[in-house]
């Protein structure tokens, strides 16, 4: 089985939920931050370049992809992208006891994976509309076709 790696794709949905900030921040639950979401060493009053930004996202993306890849499981591109984005998000701790993994070992259905994708939406005990959002977008990816969306109560909804 081939080694599979984040495709453009994918990490523009990662950069795209995760936004590049130069100087260090803390995130919604006051984790120190820098670039596409970083968190390893970083300090507040750090700051980086662009440059070093992608370095972190590409290095923090090799343990991600070789979670996913030690799965054993055939994915299709767009599954793992989606997959990578919500590891890379929500980290393997969470991922090795999640439903989630076990729907995916499982091999249930696109929908049901997907199911499973969008119920990550705290942060700390609060959801956030910024993870819902990233949270349809990841399952949209991976099922393949739009059907996941938010309702006029911003609420989790497929078609």
């Amino acid at each position: 089985m081939k080694l599979m790696e984040i495709s453009n794709q994918g990490k523009a949905l990662i950069k795209q939920s995760e936004g590049c900030k130069l100087s260090a921040y803390k995130d919604s639950v006051g984790i120190p931050t820098i670039g596409y979401g970083h968190t390893k060493d970083v300090r507040m009053g750090m700051v980086i370049t662009q440059a070093t930004a992608e370095q972190y996202l590409k290095d923090d993306l090799q343990p991600v992809e070789k979670i996913l890849n030690g799965m054993g499981i055939n994915f299709k591109q767009n599954q793992f992208d989606a997959l990578c984005s919500w590891l890379f998000n929500l980290g393997a701790s969470k991922f090795n006891s999640s439903t989630l993994k076990k729907y995916i070992v499982a091999n249930k259905s696109d929908i049901e994976i997907g199911d499973q994708i969008i119920r990550w939406v705290y942060a700390g005990d609060k959801p956030l509309l910024g993870l819902k959002r990233r949270r349809i977008a990841e399952a949209n990816m991976f099922v393949g076709k739009d059907i996941y969306y938010l309702d006029g109560s911003k609420n989790i909804r497929r078609k």
